[in-house]
């Protein structure tokens, strides 16, 4: 099963695989990201178990890889509270600019 990388909502379509603009009905959230990939792995090198893959800075954001292959039964991310307070300190930093 298809699952949105935040919410963990199914996704349902005829479709291989969501359109790089299509979101998830239940959140609003990017489907086509590399969140939702089963290429995604967070230690690999640029996040992601392909070689050939360009840099995707922002991986909860749709994107044009040719490479996607949405995850099954991924769900949502499960994150430490530190990454999210170094998330906070960096909005508070750069988005005030």
């Amino acid at each position: 099963m298809k699952l949105c990388h935040k919410c963990g909502a199914a996704w349902v379509s005829q479709h291989r695989f969501p359109g790089r603009t299509e979101t998830c009905a239940n959140c609003g959230y990017d489907l086509h990201c590399c969140l939702n990939c089963k290429l995604y792995d967070a230690h690999a090198p640029n996040q992601c178990k392909s070689p050939t893959t360009e840099l995707v800075l922002d991986k909860e954001k749709g994107n044009f890889c040719d490479e996607f292959d949405f995850a099954d039964d991924r769900g949502p991310a499960k994150r430490d509270a530190g990454y999210e307070r170094s998330k906070d300190t960096w909005k508070k930093l750069f988005d005030d600019a």
